[in-house]
């Protein structure tokens, strides 16, 4: 998929909501999954980190508009326009984000509780290391990006339906 024209500030922005929405719900596993000592993996449950790559799969031709050796700008028209200037076309890969995810691989938490089920021979329990307050700091920041790129959405129709008005 290409993003060009009016439509691109929408379509970066929808892979900003989709990435938060997917950060969001692993941000809300690993708070559910706080106390879990047993899975079906074995071991206690591990956190899940969230992280955001460039969107390589999405590419856009810019092209630099240059008149001898002064600069003229980024166009992003048909390559007729500015006909009289020389147009070098290059390749603009910062197109969205791509969520990504992995875990946590460091040693989980251990908590002297001998009673417990899951204790090993030293009355030790392997606990996930999740900090709560760490979790809900990175909801806030989720559901602030959240509603970052949904207002970006919306002035970008306002613009669109605007430019319609004409």
């Amino acid at each position: 998929m290409e993003i060009r024209g009016v439509f691109s500030s929408i379509d970066i922005s929808s892979t900003g909501l989709a990435a938060q929405r997917k950060r969001m719900t692993a941000i809300a596993e690993n708070i559910a999954n706080v106390s879990t000592t047993r899975t079906p993996e074995g071991g206690p449950y591990k956190r899940k980190i969230s992280y955001f790559e460039t969107d390589k799969r999405k590419v856009n031709s810019v092209r630099t508009n240059t008149q001898g050796d002064r600069r003229l700008g980024v166009n992003y028209t048909h390559g007729n326009h500015l006909s009289p200037f020389h147009h070098k076309f290059h390749e603009s890969r910062l197109l969205g984000v791509e969520y990504k995810q992995t875990q946590d691989t460091t040693t989980p938490d251990f908590v002297y509780d001998p009673s417990h089920p899951d204790a090993n021979e030293y009355g030790y329990v392997a606990k996930p290391k999740i900090n709560i307050i760490t979790e809900m700091v990175d909801m806030i920041s989720a559901t602030r990006n959240y509603e970052a790129n949904a207002t970006a959405i919306e002035a970008a129709k306002g613009m669109a339906k605007r430019a319609l008005e004409i």
